[in-house]
């Protein structure tokens, strides 16, 4: 065996998956990764993780407060990484909508098109797709569960502030597990619900609607976390009448005596925990929608540091809850991507004679000291502007957050995975590409309808660019085909598609 691997290496053909292994031992060697591992699982199952508006900043602000310049978030812990392209037809950067579209649909399409082609057409999204093939799917969401991170992955309007028609796509949508804000949309006009008054203008009761489908409904964090998993099929939880989150700078939070998040919404980790334990008890596997709205809104509406950075341990527990089930669950693949970078969150860290200059607070545009120019960014420190600096949590490091504006910014983004197809996200990425790698990774991928196929049994001996030479083809088509993993792994028995 060892004789022949040398062989096929020097002779530069190995790239080609063209090697039989007929010795177990070394086939379980190969095995042992997690991508390798879904081609012996019947379970294929993708959460995709989408912190809005959070890049390598964002990411980086929270390691330092949180762990420090050496710690470790769960987010570091996706081993494939990608550099990720945010435009779209019309724009440099997607948005929210037109990340989410090319996110659910593969399409690049123009601003604020929700769940709609560049000629308005509607999209088919990779949730619809994988519920018509029998998985189970979910949708959570921190913020109003109509937002176009989880929204666009079932529904299509013409315009994004269409929240109510939104929520009804949503409940039309056959997702089993709902759970995020928005309350409000769900009630009919005139009425009163856990959370507050209906923002609807017409008697559709979507909450009823949703109990005669055979949702439980829940309201609170304690509710979800009472409910019995074991009997739960269908879930629908709504958790706040707008966002789950108070989006405000921090000044204004500190004087209204308001919370970053509401204390009776479970977290987004708990809501990802119960999501992949109701979907997990598919037998075919489930897609997990995930959106962590606060990154985006903390940053780009408040430039609030501390809101953003209490949204990015939030993601990063979630992200946390999904490294656990892929990790006992081969077949899985965790993938977490933004659309825009909310704010333009930067480090704001100069020498340390230059922190010592501060004074004990963050300066602004008006007291940074030795300042070159008169021009500088808005600063964050401790509670907002004008704060003492934020520390790392061994006290040797200081830092504030400088922010570039109100608003998403067109710059490159992060694409991280770990699991089933993780491989897939490296290089550089179309934001389109998320799409196709989710589709990858469930197996979704469908032969042309014409194709004639005959089956073909692999014999020890066997390489795949012989097999797909003396049929008349090549080894990637093959390889496409058969949803084979990785093309060095062939075995004597194993049944390919050919085409005929």
């Amino acid at each position: 065996m060892l004789e022949t691997i040398k062989s096929i290496l020097s002779k530069g053909t190995i790239g080609l998956g063209l090697l039989v292994f007929t010795f177990i031992s070394v086939s379980n060697v190969f095995l042992t990764t997690p991508s390798l591992q879904a081609a012996s699982t019947e379970q294929r199952s993708v959460i995709f993780i989408h912190p809005d508006g959070a890049n390598a900043s964002h990411f980086t602000a929270a390691r330092l407060l949180l762990h420090g310049p050496d710690g470790e978030l769960q987010w570091d812990k996706l081993p494939h990484v990608a550099i990720y392209k945010p435009h779209i037809l019309d724009n440099l950067q997607a948005g929210s909508v037109g990340g989410a579209v090319a996110h659910a649909s593969g399409v690049r399409s123009n601003f604020n098109y929700y769940g709609l082609g560049a000629d308005r057409e509607e999209l088919t999204t990779i949730t619809e797709e994988a519920r018509d093939a029998g998985f189970a799917t979910a949708l959570v969401n921190s913020g109003t569960i109509t937002e176009p991170g989880t929204g666009a992955f079932v529904a299509n309007v013409v315009s994004r502030r269409d929240h109510a028609e939104i929520a009804r796509q949503i409940i039309e949508s056959g997702v089993e597990v709902i759970l995020g804000g928005g309350e409000r949309w769900f009630l009919p006009q005139g009425t009163s619900g856990i959370h507050g008054e209906s923002a609807r203008e017409d008697d559709l009761d979507l909450i009823q609607k949703a109990r005669d489908k055979g949702y439980t409904i829940v309201f609170t964090r304690e509710e979800l976390l009472a409910i019995d998993l074991d009997k739960t099929e269908k879930l629908l939880g709504l958790f706040a009448a707008n966002h789950t989150f108070n989006a405000k700078p921090e000044e204004y939070l500190r004087e209204n005596n308001l919370p970053h998040y509401w204390d009776y919404s479970p977290t987004l980790a708990e809501m990802v925990q119960v999501a992949i334990e109701i979907s997990s008890r598919n037998e075919k596997g489930f897609l997990l929608v995930v959106e962590e709205e606060g990154t985006d809104n903390f940053a780009d509406v408040a430039n609030n540091a501390e809101g953003t950075i209490v949204a990015l341990e939030r993601t990063d527990d979630a992200i946390g809850k999904a490294l656990a089930f892929a990790k006992k669950t081969p077949g899985t693949l965790v993938i977490t991507a933004a659309d825009s970078d909310a704010g333009g969150m930067q480090i704001f860290a100069p020498s340390p004679s230059g922190i010592e200059g501060w004074e004990g607070t963050v300066p602004t545009i008006t007291n940074i000291p030795g300042a070159w120019h008169d021009n500088m960014a808005p600063a964050d420190g401790v509670g907002g502007t004008g704060g003492k600096p934020f520390s790392t949590p061994c006290g040797t490091w200081q830092f504030g957050i400088s922010w570039a504006g109100q608003a998403d910014f067109a710059t490159t983004l992060i694409a991280r995975a770990y699991g089933a197809y993780a491989e897939l996200v490296t290089g550089n990425i179309d934001n389109t590409d998320i799409y196709h790698i989710m589709k990858k990774a469930l197996g979704l991928t469908e032969l042309a309808p014409a194709q004639e196929t005959i089956s073909y049994t692999v014999k020890s001996g066997d390489l795949l660019w012989k097999i797909a030479e003396k049929h008349g083809t090549t080894w990637e088509v093959l390889q496409e085909m058969n949803n084979l993993e990785n093309p060095h792994l062939i075995f004597p028995g194993q049944k390919l598609i050919i085409p005929k």
